[in-house]
């Protein structure tokens, strides 16, 4: 199935169903990372919030192991992408989220990742700064430009440093939601869980221009905030964690290039091509960060 991180695939079983192995990573997660995960999970499922939660085992196991690699097994769940111009079903994702913060937030981790401008940004950009994979006639602008990017995304954060952070999905986009058939959206795929502000949830459901942005963050806020309060002042993070996440996203391609399916996945990045269009995003990011926060 559609995964690079891990290995994904759909098993027919001997009855006719079906079901979904996730093979981890090797190295990526240690065992209590994933078990961490899998436990959020059954908590959020025990609050009757409709997560794709792993299968447990007749002992109450759900993380297995097959030679060296670690996989859980998922129940197969249908349904389609949420509709994004719907102000309905953004209520209805916001109040998903909202009943998911109030659950999670009561919750507590103690190895998995913390989102952050060091690990996202910082790591990315010293890993890319070292890496072969970074064309030589791109170096200078690239790292001319995300050096101007990081101090002002520190700064940013500095700036909400007495936001509450607590357990949250941490990649929580549209493709991580199966909308039903009863109008009920279906999450899934935590493997990016860790701690971290509200917002980090809410973002990645914002974009285009300021009054199209505007408009889909009152929907799934008004949905949101029927079961939790959201604190305005982390509206100031969405173009900075929107900026980490593309810093991110090449150096994590970079990191994982070595890996068949990367290569066949992403066959530009290796050229001038890709490095063009990373910069542009960057460039028009930059302006971003400048940018008033919405209001709500």
């Amino acid at each position: 199935m559609n995964s690079y991180e891990n290995r994904v695939y759909s098993i027919g079983l001997e009855d006719g169903s079906t079901i979904v192995a996730k093979f981890y990573r090797p190295e990526r997660w240690t065992d209590a990372a994933i078990l961490e995960e899998h436990h959020l999970c059954d908590l959020l499922v025990e609050n009757d919030i409709p997560v794709i939660a792993p299968l447990k085992s007749a002992s109450g196991e759900s993380l297995f192991t097959h030679g060296v690699f670690r996989f859980c097994v998922f129940p197969t769940a249908g349904g389609r992408p949420p509709e994004l111009d719907n102000d309905d079903q953004l209520m209805v994702i916001g109040r998903a989220l909202g009943r998911l913060h109030l659950s999670s937030d009561t919750h507590s981790f103690k190895h998995r990742p913390i989102i952050n401008a060091e690990r996202l940004g910082d790591e990315s950009v010293a890993f890319l700064e070292n890496s072969a994979l970074l064309p030589l006639d791109v170096r200078t602008p690239y790292l001319t430009l995300v050096h101007e990017i990081m101090p002002v995304v520190h700064q940013q954060f500095a700036d909400c440093s007495s936001l509450h952070t607590f357990c949250i999905h941490g990649d929580f986009h549209p493709g991580n939601i199966l909308w039903g058939r009863d109008d009920t959206p279906h999450l899934l795929d935590f493997d990016d869980t860790g701690i971290g502000p509200a917002i980090q949830d809410l973002w990645m459901f914002i974009s285009g221009d300021r009054q199209y942005a505007q408009a889909r963050l009152g929907s799934i806020l008004d949905g949101y905030h029927e079961f939790r309060e959201f604190d305005d002042r982390e509206l100031c993070l969405i173009e900075p964690l929107r900026a980490l996440r593309i810093i991110h996203y090449a150096a994590w391609i970079a990191r994982r290039w070595e890996d068949p399916a990367f290569q066949r996945a992403f066959p530009f990045f290796a050229g001038n091509r890709f490095w063009d269009e990373h910069i542009l995003a960057l460039k028009e990011q930059r302006s971003a960060l400048d940018e008033p926060a919405l209001i709500y």
